[in-house]
């Protein structure tokens, strides 16, 4: 079990027992990573098109029961939103979001087991925040895992404007420096489920900036191309970040 930093505080992996997976603790809205239990790996599922919140919940209610797994084997999903929300929407949100979780036996007591994404198209949005994508555990060889997106800003430690790494700034050298410390924090997430870029079949970028400047010096020198790299025209979900980053190792990956 490895190590992770939220601040200034030391925290471990924690066992999710219900979903037969363990996570990186995170914020109420999601946590920063999952990997599955022995016994167990985690498989992706991605729509066709994204679904409405209220639709790709009830497709995924119905996806785990064909499957014959519980609701608490939902561990990691990816969403679309229309716009970037302010601070106050962001946690308004989340609120809304969260509340089904809680239902599902998941969110409890302010913790959420559940890694996500969420990011914003810049051409051609969703009308509605959508469900993209989503992991679950199977039965299964362990050795998969799944990161969160993270944008340029430490979370927890105080507003999203106050921890943006060089707010308001989207120079060639201000957005090299927002990929070094989202580089930095996918390797930290990745490091407590005991993986690195070796074990990663996929990485994923959300900017609507040019990343072609550092792409070799940071991401490739780093090992965060072996498997290529999924660019995505799409902003963080905070109307003040600008770089956004997600990764994940699975063997298998439906289109549903």
């Amino acid at each position: 079990m490895g190590t992770f930093f939220v601040g200034s505080l030391m925290t471990d992996a924690i066992r999710f027992e219900p979903g037969n997976y363990r996570y990186v603790p995170g914020v109420f809205q999601y946590s920063a990573g999952v990997a599955p239990e022995a016994g167990f790996e985690i498989e992706r599922a991605r729509f066709r098109r994204p679904l409405p919140l209220a639709e790709g919940f009830a497709a995924i209610e119905a996806h785990l029961k064909r499957l014959g797994r519980p609701l608490t084997a939902f561990c990691a999903c990816e969403l679309r939103s229309p716009a970037p929300f302010t601070e106050q929407g962001f946690t308004d949100f989340n609120r809304i979001y969260v509340g089904t979780l809680e239902r599902w036996g998941v969110f409890r007591n302010e913790v959420n087991p559940i890694a996500r994404s969420n990011v914003c198209p810049a051409i051609d949005p969703p009308a509605t925040p959508s469900f993209y994508a989503f992991s679950y555990t199977v039965p299964g060889n362990p050795g998969s895992f799944v990161v969160a997106g993270s944008g340029e800003a430490a979370e927890g430690k105080g507003t999203y404007a106050e921890m943006t790494i060089r707010n308001g700034d989207q120079s060639p050298s201000a957005m090299r420096e927002k990929a070094q410390w989202v580089l930095g924090e996918m390797e930290r997430r990745m490091g407590v489920l005991g993986h690195t870029w070796n074990d990663a079949t996929a990485t994923q970028l959300y900017t609507v900036f040019d990343p072609h400047p550092f792409l070799g010096d940071e991401l490739v020198k780093r090992g965060a191309m072996r498997a290529g790299l999924t660019w995505h025209y799409c902003r963080p979900p905070v109307d003040c970040l600008d770089y956004e980053m997600d990764v994940r190792g699975v063997t298998r990956e439906l289109i549903l």
